[in-house]
């Protein structure tokens, strides 16, 4: 799809006198760009690449590119759009490009080199420092730093669009990489560029779309969508009208509806009231616990749904009869908060802080209560940051803390509660992200994607196995540019005991194993450089040096090993099954004294742990327990402990040779 094609899809759009309008502001404009050209920016070598941009409708201008001294006549349509291809040389730089329609724009500093679109979830958006704790060796990552400047990355702003959008948001311009501004960069996608250049030298360019917790079927087009059955009416209902605003409407009736469906199965609602915000309540036989905390890390392990809080405090006189604030940092994840029996507000996300105001009418001198019903679905939970305060409405200097000991009573566990409903504003609803982080890009020419996300999609497995490779092939499709490269990480290892109960790990690393299927895709295993405690594991070096691998291989055409043993075939030979592998580079090796992480089925298709040793290229299991085998599963666990390498030290992928539907 060409950048023309957008801007004439949204002239389609307006009506008569919003198109005079929008003729008569941009007559008196000059040539715009898209925001991914900036200075400093990096263009595909040795091929065509797409300038587009606005002008005033009709006018002629000139565009030279200093590379080639060229120089490109250029006429806006009658929109106001024009796009050219330019011929870019074997890489080098820095270049310039200057745009002459009466007024001069010059883009400096510019690099020909490669470019790649890096994308996915948190562990892809997590940078070296920040948000998600910082990489391994953090100081020495950073000052080697300084030694690439030629790799230069564009972070795209995290947006929604109900509709496709052709104007890319992103607060700033492309980032050279120095040891200041590497901080923000992908750390994965950083590696990644690093391990490329130090063997070519060649400049690489990183366009960053990421979003952290997002799901795949966020990041596709809705035309492709609508051939899957799940996401079609979703996608139909944005092309009928549906809007934010329709939807926060909708929103605000399920959260009552399930606010009152979370209510009747409350062991504290009785006689049609909950009993347990009541000040006259006696808890005395609750527990105690120290606020603010996680409550898995007070003594609560392993415990998700609903909780109930509660603590009494003295008003002073003073304070009698006025508006009051409750201030409180996170609380995990949602929660209703009542003072003396009446709810003061409630709140569907972790990450928003809570400050809720009780009415004057409410407080009195002396005691009163405040009881908080947490909902913790899955992870961590409880009422974990601060301030935990109290404090008046309109001055806030005298305050209450709230931080201490607190009651608490368990309520009811999360497998028997309806789920919440999801954020009206929830980036996770099918094309959303593309609308606004992708679509805006497709006319901007790229070498490949890399891509790292699946642990949002973990509970749907069985669904990824298709939705995956159909957003490989959308992407490819809506590009134009052919099957271009297409390389992505395997989920990590974690032990996971903090996701929902219906999450399946293997399984969906099974389903991003099956989309080696697809032509000029490939995969980087990461199951031994997970961390059982952290769902963003530090070491992202060893992530992006295996991408790099793949790439250097498939694009690149080095010849090194570039993948860890693939599971191929299996012979059963009596109480022993063999095992067959691609990727074999210089023999298969267990780390350490024996195989570990197999397991072995008979026709009950109930698994048992089984020997398992190296015998030439293949791998031998067999059990005690199973007479006459039909399956292995190897590393079939959220956080297996398993060993099996190749000569190069690349991991075995975790694999399944039955087709079982046990998720």
């Amino acid at each position: 799809m060409t950048a023309k094609t957008f801007y004439n899809k949204i002239i389609n759009k307006i009506l008569l006198p919003g198109l005079f309008l929008f003729i008569v502001n941009i007559s008196c404009a000059q040539v715009m760009l898209p925001a991914c050209f900036t200075d400093n920016m990096v263009l595909q070598q040795q091929t065509k690449v797409n300038l587009w941009g606005t002008e005033t409708p009709g006018k002629n201008f000139t565009i030279i590119t200093s590379w080639n001294n060229k120089t490109y006549k250029v006429t806006a349509d009658a929109y106001g759009s024009w796009e050219i291809k330019a011929t870019t040389p074997i890489y080098g730089g820095p270049y310039t490009i200057t745009f002459n329609d009466g007024k001069i724009t010059i883009l400096k500093n510019i690099l020909i080199g490669e470019v790649w679109v890096c994308s996915g979830q948190s562990n892809m958006e997590m940078p070296l420092t920040g948000f998600y704790g910082d990489v391994l060796n953090l100081n020495y990552e950073l000052a080697d730093a300084a030694n690439y400047p030629e790799i230069r990355m564009l972070k795209i702003d995290n947006k929604t669009s109900f509709t496709p959008l052709s104007n890319l948001q992103t607060k700033g311009d492309w980032m050279i990489c120095t040891p200041k501004t590497v901080r923000d960069f992908s750390a994965v996608a950083y590696f990644f560029a690093k391990n490329l250049f130090v063997g070519k030298h060649i400049p690489v360019g990183i366009i960053n779309s990421t979003w952290g917790g997002t799901v795949a079927e966020a990041w596709a087009s809705g035309s492709t969508l609508k051939t899957m059955p799940a996401f079609a009416p979703f996608v139909n209902a944005v092309e009928g009208g549906l809007t934010q605003q329709k939807l926060d409407l909708q929103y605000q009736m399920e959260v009552s509806g399930w606010i009152d469906s979370i209510n009747a199965k409350d062991p504290g609602f009785q006689q049609g009231k909950l009993l347990w915000t009541e000040p006259g309540f006696d808890d005395s036989a609750w527990q105690k616990m120290i606020l603010p905390t996680y409550w898995e890390q007070a003594h609560v392990p392993g415990y998700d749904g609903t909780m109930w809080f509660r603590k009494k405090v003295i008003i002073p006189a003073a304070w009698a009869g006025r508006d009051l604030n409750l201030n409180m940092g996170g609380i995990d994840d949602y929660d209703v908060s009542y003072f003396n029996g009446v709810e003061i507000g409630h709140t569907e996300s972790f990450y928003y802080k809570r400050s809720y105001t009780i009415p004057g009418n409410l407080v009195k001198t002396g005691d009163n209560t405040i009881a908080i019903r947490v909902f913790d679905n899955g992870g961590l939970g409880g009422i974990n940051k601060g301030p935990l305060q109290l404090s008046l409405a309109t001055d806030t200097t005298g305050q209450f803390d709230l931080a201490g000991q607190w009651c608490y009573h368990k309520a009811n566990m999360l497998m028997l509660l309806p789920q919440p409903p999801s954020l009206s504003n929830s980036p996770n609803r099918p094309t959303l992200i593309y609308n606004a982080m992708i679509n805006p890009i497709l006319p901007y020419t790229i070498k490949g994607v890399i891509w790292y996300q699946g642990e949002s999609n973990a509970d749907r497995a069985t669904q990824y196995r298709w939705l995956f490779p159909l957003l490989i092939n959308d992407w490819r499709q809506n590009w134009g540019e052919g099957n271009f490269p297409f390389y992505f990480a395997q989920i990590a290892n974690y032990a996971a005991t903090d996701q929902p109960p219906a999450a399946d790990w293997p399984a969906l690393r099974q389903a991003q194993l099956s989309t080696l299927s697809i032509p000029n895709t490939g995969m980087a295993v990461t199951i031994d450089i997970g961390d059982a405690n952290r769902i963003h594991p530090q070491n992202k070096q060893e992530t992006g040096r295996r991408l790099a691998l793949i790439a250097r291989a498939k694009t690149y055409g080095e010849k090194i090993p570039y993948s860890g043993p693939i599971y191929k075939s299996q012979v059963i030979n009596g109480n022993k099954i063999e095992l067959e592998f691609t990727h074999t580079d210089n023999g298969l090796i267990a780390k350490g004294d024996t195989l570990k992480g197999f397991t072995i089925a008979g026709s009950d298709k109930k698994f048992h742990p089984a020997w398992a040793i190296i015998s030439g290229n293949k791998v031998v299991v067999n059990s005690g327990d199973v007479a006459n085998p039909v399956a292995v599963r190897y590393a079939w666990a959220n956080n297996p402990s398993c060993n099996l390498y190749n000569g190069a030290n690349l991991p075995a992928s975790p694999f399944r040779t039955d087709d079982w539907y046990d998720i």
